[in-house]
């Protein structure tokens, strides 16, 4: 979309504060282009034979030139004089006043000198800084309903003033940044139509005084027709995988942006299941969160979102698999980046393990393997998206070790996820995830011979504590129900074994 530019010379005149570096004039006048200024100069202590000159010496360039000249018998104009300049007061040898009036255009920026002399004495000098305010709006008004408004201003010379802010209609602030070749830029992405208005740009000069100040209105109106976002740049869609409850970098593209989204398809459904689970918008502060939003999270250092430098951290669970889609924002520029996550989860019974997976389209193959590779496992599937292998009974010191779920995507990339089987001195089958409490530990002694018992412990703990239970000895995983409700479901399939009864030891 084309940028409409209005040009304008704000009037304000002002001491400079020479604490900050600012040398060479006495006054800044900031005015509108086309409009009447007035460049002061002013001297009632001076009377009689009177003649003032006044010298202009435009920006980049090095010599003055006379741009008018009065006595009190005559006035003439010199080479840079304007067919609008004249002095404000023709009777200047009685009053004092000295001051130059004209209709300034773009190109006058630049020093004025007002030199008084009385006999070819010099009485006073005055340099008085005429600097133009240039303003354009992005996109052109009106502005079409979710573009992003670009307000941007710029002063000629830069050197002239402190800074230039923005407010939105109702007064409030808006963020800006100052940039080397524009001048200062304030946006506010997604307009809607609530957001027409005044806006307004204030101009802070170099002073002591805070009440030396400018203002201008832009008027803005925010059309009733949609910003077209036909034009995406997209960048080749990443396939990886990930383990449940493990962070992951869910990449976005390499653009410094105005704000970011990202929409989710859920694996194994159709594009029209796509949502938007998070959204951020860096010129207002704001953060749109959904309930997927609860395991995103902006990503810090190298990235920086307030600065437009955007990436994610995922840590998801099973059902977060997917294509996971980052859309970052320029101005009405738009950039995407895919990532088609396929989310590995495992668990394990007390002699059977599993491996879930989810988005099958991007798996390529999924195995169990023990440590010694000679070692054949016998593996199967309760369903898409898992694959089981079964330990036999009792767990001996062949069959103790790490066992390894290994999924492979077709893109070639592999993810791993290990599980440990050891064998106790009783001689009873443990998998020992890094969460395992210890308590659980000493509850496996109990029934050194019986699987199954143990899995009933474990299921009961779950109830106590949920600490490390999703990756214990429980024979389904997920939100499926554990066979073993209680240890009643137990007595009627395992038979009793006279004095060493296994069930006393639970009852006690």
């Amino acid at each position: 979309m084309e940028s409409g530019f209005l040009t304008f010379i704000l009037v304000s005149s002002f001491a400079v504060d020479s604490s900050h570096g600012i040398t060479g004039w006495d006054d800044v006048v900031v005015a509108q282009r086309g409009m009447p200024v007035t460049l002061d100069c002013t001297d009632t202590s001076v009377r009689g034979d009177i003649a003032i000159n006044w010298m202009v010496k435009l920006l980049n360039e090095k010599e003055w030139k006379l741009a008018l000249s009065a006595t009190e018998n005559d006035q003439f104009s010199g080479g840079a004089s304007k067919a609008s300049m004249r002095l404000i007061d023709p009777n200047f040898q009685d009053s004092g006043i000295f001051s130059l009036y004209f209709e300034p255009d773009l190109e006058d920026s630049g020093f004025y000198l007002c030199l008084i002399k009385q006999k070819e004495r010099k009485l006073k000098e005055r340099t008085v800084l005429l600097a133009i305010l240039t303003v354009s709006v992005s996109p052109t008004v009106p502005v079409p309903q979710h573009s992003t408004l670009r307000l941007i201003a710029s002063v000629n010379p830069d050197s002239a003033i402190a800074k230039v802010t923005w407010s939105a209609p109702g007064g409030f602030s808006l963020k800006s940044e100052k940039t080397r070749n524009t001048g200062t830029v304030a946006k506010l992405p997604q307009v809607q139509t609530n957001d027409s208005g005044d806006y307004v740009c204030r101009v802070h000069p170099w002073s002591n005084s805070s009440s030396t100040l400018f203002a201008f209105n832009v008027t803005v109106t925010i059309d009733g027709e949609m910003a077209s976002f036909t034009d995406i740049r997209h960048e080749s869609t990443i396939s990886t995988a990930a383990q449940a409850q493990t962070s992951f970098p869910l990449t976005c593209p390499n653009v410094q942006g105005d704000y970011v989204l990202v929409y989710w398809r859920p694996p194994d459904t159709r594009h029209s299941n796509t949502r938007l689970v998070y959204q951020y918008d860096r010129w207002r502060a704001s953060t749109l969160l959904t309930e997927q939003s609860k395991r995103l999270q902006l990503a810090g250092p190298p990235y920086n979102p307030d600065a437009g430098s955007f990436s994610f951290l995922l840590t998801p669970v099973l059902k977060d698999g997917g294509l996971y889609t980052c859309q970052v924002f320029l101005n009405d520029n738009a950039f995407s980046q895919s990532t088609q996550l396929s989310r590995q989860r495992h668990s394990e019974g007390e002699i059977t393990l599993v491996c879930l997976y989810s988005e099958r389209s991007q798996v390529k193959s999924v195995e169990w393997k023990h440590h010694n590779k000679s070692r054949r496992l016998r593996m199967s599937s309760s369903g898409p998206g898992s694959i089981t292998t079964t330990l036999p009974l009792p767990i001996t010191a062949d069959i103790a070790g790490n066992y390894t779920c290994t999924l492979q995507l077709k893109n070639g990339q592999i993810v791993r996820a290990t599980e440990a089987v050891i064998l106790p001195p009783t001689g009873s089958p443990t998998v020992t995830p890094d969460s395992m409490l210890p308590s659980l530990s000493a509850l496996l002694l109990l029934v050194p011979l019986f699987a199954a018992a143990v899995g009933v412990l474990l299921w009961r703990q779950k109830h106590i504590s949920d600490q490390g239970i999703e990756q214990s000895l429980s024979v389904h995983v997920g939100e499926e129900e554990n066979i073993y409700e209680n240890p009643e479901n137990v007595r009627q399939d395992l038979k009793p074994r006279g004095e060493d009864d296994v069930y006393k030891e639970l009852e006690r």
